[in-house]
């Protein structure tokens, strides 16, 4: 098992907001206590090119991650931000090419990514790591690529870049209503909705996950890119979510079932049990 961190990714932090360092601190030290795993830590590599940004955003996000000031009430600006969000994105770059080289792997970097649109940041989010890994994946060759995104607050921003782009499938889990208030049907060609509404019991919120997976197989894809958000937990504080840590386990064990490719990325979770939701998560990716 592959993990890309920087412990760097913990350098930014504004008092009450929900994305904290301990997110990926507290996930690190879990991870190299244990003895289940074996793992292999690295960090992010070569910094990512202005051009594989542009083929998910436009220029003007790039410009504007230099502004210091407010992207909305969610999303503050903090000093290098623009650095943190594009050691992210090559992270998921190089999450990407692991997996396709055969590896399994997983980012456990902040910010986030799958609600920066085409055009905007938001939402915790800068550059949406997922989508810009996704188009990458296609211009080097991979003829399908499937998105699953279990973060409970629907990948708008993904949706946003992908929708209609040849070769690509969206799958999104997610409670609605919710921030960020999109997501109620399909988008497009290839952007599959599957909205559950706050407080669903966990078999039938497991259900419509499976009904996901379901469908993103019969698409057939070459490759799996994952926006692994733990919000749906039980005990997250942002979401109305039924899963246990169980239900995480069984997601990479589906994943795994899959036998296609897959590389997995963090975005939601703010429950201090976020560490044991990943180690179930990954324990079911690895077969334990």
């Amino acid at each position: 098992m592959k993990i890309i961190t920087d412990e760097r990714c913990a350098g930014y932090a504004r008092s009450g907001h929900p994305d904290q360092p301990r997110r990926v601190a507290a996930t690190t030290a879990r991870l190299k206590s244990q003895s289940e795993l074996a793992i292999h830590w690295a960090m992010p590599g070569e910094p990512v090119t202005d051009e594989i940004i542009l083929r998910a955003h436009a220029p003007e996000v790039l410009a504007r991650l230099q502004e210091a000031r407010d992207f909305d009430n969610d999303t503050p600006f903090y000093e290098n931000i623009a650095a943190f969000a594009r050691a992210s994105v090559t992270a998921s770059l190089d999450a990407c090419k692991a997996a396709l080289n055969g590896e399994t792997v997983f980012s456990l970097m902040r910010p986030p990514g799958h609600h920066a649109t085409r055009n905007k940041s938001m939402g915790f989010c800068y550059l949406n790591n997922v989508a810009i890994a996704t188009l990458d994946a296609l211009a080097n060759g991979v003829k399908r690529v499937a998105v699953l995104d279990f973060d409970t607050h629907h990948g708008n921003g993904t949706e946003d870049i992908l929708v209609n782009q040849a070769g690509v499938e969206f799958f999104s889990i997610h409670q609605h209503p919710d921030y960020p208030h999109t997501g109620a049907s399909n988008a497009g060609r290839n952007c599959f909705n599957y909205p559950i509404v706050p407080g669903t019991p966990r078999l039938t919120y497991r259900a419509k996950l499976a009904m996901a997976l379901d469908d993103l197989r019969s698409f057939h894809p070459d490759l799996i890119a994952v926006s692994a958000g733990f919000d749906a937990y039980v005990r997250d504080p942002l979401a109305d979510g039924t899963l246990l840590p169980e239900d995480f386990y069984w997601l990479g064990q589906s994943l795994r079932a899959m036998n296609v490719p897959f590389f997995s990325l963090l975005e939601g979770g703010y429950s201090k049990d976020l560490p044991e939701l990943i180690f179930a998560y990954l324990k079911g990716i690895a077969g334990l």
